[in-house]
C-alpha cells in the first residue's frame, strides 16, 4: 500500500473561497465546505500546498505576508504566491509552471505524482498539464466557464477529474490516494 500521491496544490480564489476575482485576505471568506476539505487533504497524509496568482500585490493593492498569514491559518505546509503583472513575463505566473517547479525544487516532490486543484482550466490546469501532475477543476469559482465557454482557452487539456467543489475535490483525491497502486 504506498501513497500514490505526494502532495496537493489548490488555487485560492474561487477554489478555497472568494468569487473568482481579487479578495483581500483580511476579507477573504473560505467556503463553508473548504477547512473540512483542507482537514481532510491533511489527514491524508499528503503535503498540501497552496498556489495562486496575485498581482494586485505588484500594485501595493495586499501584501505578500498578508497571504503567507491566510495560507498558514488555513493549515497550508507552505503557500507559493505569483505578485507580478501577467505580461511581466516571470516564470511564475499560471499558466506558467513556475510555481510548481520551485516548490518541486523545495520539497523534493515529483510532480508526476502531485495533484492541483482549481477553478480556471486556462491557468491551473495548464500549469498543472505543463508538468504532468493530476488535473482537478472544481466547479466554483470561474470552473463552470471553463469547462463552458472558455473551454478553447485550455482545450489542449483535459481534466482527471471534475469536481462540484473543494469538498468533492478532496473526497476524489483521498479516495485515489488509498486504492492500491
Amino acid at each position: 500500500m504506498g501513497m500514490k500521491y505526494q502532495a496537493v496544490f489548490v488555487d485560492r480564489d474561487g477554489t478555497i473561497g472568494g468569487n473568482g476575482h481579487f479578495v483581500h485576505p483580511k476579507e477573504f471568506r473560505p467556503y463553508s465546505f473548504s477547512e473540512e476539505a483542507i482537514g481532510m487533504l491533511r489527514a491524508s497524509g499528503l503535503r498540501l500546498f497552496a498556489f495562486t496568482n496575485q498581482h494586485r500585490i505588484s500594485r501595493g493593492e495586499a501584501a505578500e505576508e498578508d497571504f503567507y498569514e491566510e495560507f498558514a491559518k488555513l493549515g497550508f505546509e507552505q503557500a507559493y504566491i505569483c505578485p507580478h503583472e501577467p505580461n511581466q513575463g516571470c516564470d511564475c505566473h499560471k499558466p506558467a509552471p513556475g510555481m510548481l517547479l520551485r516548490a518541486a525544487r523545495e520539497h523534493a516532490l515529483d510532480l508526476t505524482r502531485c495533484i492541483v486543484i482549481g477553478d480556471v482550466g486556462s491557468t491551473d490546469l495548464l500549469a498543472a498539464a505543463a508538468v504532468g501532475a493530476t488535473k482537478i477543476l472544481v466547479r466554483t469559482g470561474w470552473g463552470e466557464g471553463s469547462i463552458g465557454r472558455y473551454r478553447n482557452s485550455w482545450a489542449q487539456t483535459e481534466p482527471d477529474y471534475v469536481a462540484d467543489d473543494l469538498l468533492d475535490a478532496a473526497l476524489w483525491v483521498v479516495e485515489q490516494n488509498n486504492t492500491r497502486l
